[in-house]
């Protein structure tokens, strides 16, 4: 994996060489469009030879679509893209090959981009990027290649949403609080569900979850709604190429309270990370809608309306793990404090998280993690405090360590399954409803689980006086320095003379 993460580093970098004057969203497509033309040439490529050593016919598209292959023609495979890399009517060769991979596969139709013959694209750097992709060090046998693939498209993802900043915040969950978010729910086996999925983050690393302990991928299935239709592009390149199913992840504009695209859905386990505080959902148009089971939602923030569009959606056993901002905890606006106040005593907050800063590249609004779940075995409600967790990144931007990762998520299971859990001050603590009442129905983290033992020792008096000490002997240091700079530059004002 670190050589991966390496290699990916790498060829990213040089790709960002060769992107000169253009845009970092505009720019993102046609790397990750070339990473995909890779990808399913690489894989047609194997269905291709194995075809030929029995004999068959290796044009027939049946011998693909049978391997569960896409079929490449013959003007779109890489080696033929490779032969015509430094000829300068290579933007429209991409194009052309884009369409016709179209044509042949009709679950690609209209997700691949065609922006490779624009005058900005230099025929020059567009070459270097081939031939990039070209990279021996993608060489080798084909899973293993595919696995390489896959997991570059991955880190570009990432890096071009940070080079974005809030924009690429849109289409991209940071990694760390996706895995947290699986690592938490163990989508073993089941629906998972995204109403939001972006660029299909959840659903990469639901099946990643499930390799990595040895489960089956065919044992989870998965479906998904987005309403930018430049997302949903990416997003069913980032399954394809990953070589999962997405002919359940929809697009349409209205978006998952307009026209839910799968209104009869219910799923095993609902992962997402909506827009925080949308104004613009629609709401005033929904007033009366089937999902408002405990109570109708502001038309000004689609919050609440989102809590519920998911539990709508849960199996009567199903569990959905969700980002909000931090205001979701507390906020009486309209009648979100009521609604709050009926999903508690519903029974049906599972656990609430309290994210660190800066973990998120489109907004620096508090965050946190909703739990929800249907036929909890008991009433009360883990709350963790996970503000001092992570490390900067740089100076924006935060990550979860794997540490932090593992030690949120085995508080979680331990309480789950009544194993070995202990309250920890300032980290977590198990609240029964009537706790929750007594605080007025308030959900933040820290006001269950109180101040770490060394924060509580914390003597304020004596490191006031510390801090006092030292401010006034750097003041006078810094009087000391302007003094001496005034007689320089007076000494020197005297030579001048």
């Amino acid at each position: 994996m670190a050589t991966t993460q390496n290699l990916a580093k790498t060829l990213f970098k040089s790709a960002d060489k060769l992107r000169k004057n253009i845009d970092a969203a505009e720019y993102k497509h046609i790397v990750l469009g070339l990473v995909f033309l890779k990808y399913i040439s690489d894989s047609f490529q194997v269905i291709f030879d194995i075809v030929q050593n029995e004999g068959g016919d290796t044009e027939d598209r049946d011998e693909y679509h049978a391997h569960n292959a896409f079929f490449v023609p013959p003007k779109s495979r890489w080696d033929y893209i490779m032969s015509q890399a430094k000829q300068s009517n290579i933007g429209i060769i991409l194009d052309k090959a884009m369409q016709e991979i179209e044509q042949e596969n009709a679950s690609l139709k209209g997700v691949l981009p065609k922006v490779y013959a624009k005058e900005n694209l230099d025929s020059i750097a567009l070459g270097g990027l081939i031939d990039l992709l070209s990279n021996q060090s993608l060489q080798g046998d084909s899973v293993h290649n595919n696995d390489i693939l896959g997991h570059i498209f991955e880190y570009f993802l990432g890096e071009f949403a940070l080079s974005e900043g809030k924009k690429g915040g849109q289409f991209y969950t940071p990694k760390s609080v996706v895995e947290l978010l699986v690592a938490c729910l163990e989508p073993y086996k089941g629906r998972v569900f995204d109403p939001c999925c972006g660029s299909g983050g959840m659903f990469v690393q639901s099946e990643a979850f499930v390799q990595s302990h040895q489960g089956k991928i065919d044992d989870i299935s998965i479906y998904g709604q987005e309403s930018n239709q430049t997302t949903w592009r990416l997003a069913k390149m980032n399954l394809a190429i990953r070589q999962i199913d997405s002919s359940q992840v929809e697009w349409n504009s209205e978006g998952s309270f307009l026209n839910d695209a799968h209104k009869d859905l219910k799923a095993d386990f609902i992962i997402a990370n909506p827009p925080f505080n949308d104004s613009d959902y629609g709401g005033e148009l929904l007033e009366n809608d089937g999902r408002w089971k405990f109570g109708i939602p502001p038309s000004g923030n689609a919050n609440y309306a989102w809590i519920q569009h998911f539990i709508y959606h849960l199996a009567p056993q199903g569990r959905a793990g969700f980002v909000l901002a931090k205001g979701s905890l507390t906020s009486n606006t309209s009648s979100e404090g009521q609604i709050r106040k009926n999903l508690i005593e519903s029974n049906l907050i599972e656990c609430i998280i309290n994210l660190p800063a800066k973990l998120f590249l489109n907004t620096q609004i508090p965050a946190c993690l909703w739990f929800i779940r249907r036929g909890k075995s008991h009433t009360n409600t883990l709350f963790i405090d996970a503000r001092n967790c992570g490390q900067l990144i740089n100076r924006k931007n935060r990550i979860l360590r794997q540490e932090d990762i593992e030690t949120i998520a085995e508080t979680y299971h331990k309480w789950q399954k009544n194993a070995g859990y202990e309250d920890i001050k300032g980290f977590c603590k198990s609240a029964s409803i009537e706790e929750i009442a007594k605080l007025g129905f308030v959900l933040t983290p820290g006001r269950y689980v109180g101040l770490a033992e060394d924060e509580q020792d914390f003597d304020f008096e004596s490191e006031f006086s510390r801090l006092k000490v030292e401010l006034e002997k750097q003041i006078a240091e810094e009087q000391i320095l302007s003094e001496k700079i005034l007689q320089n530059l007076a000494l020197l004002g005297g030579e001048q003379k």
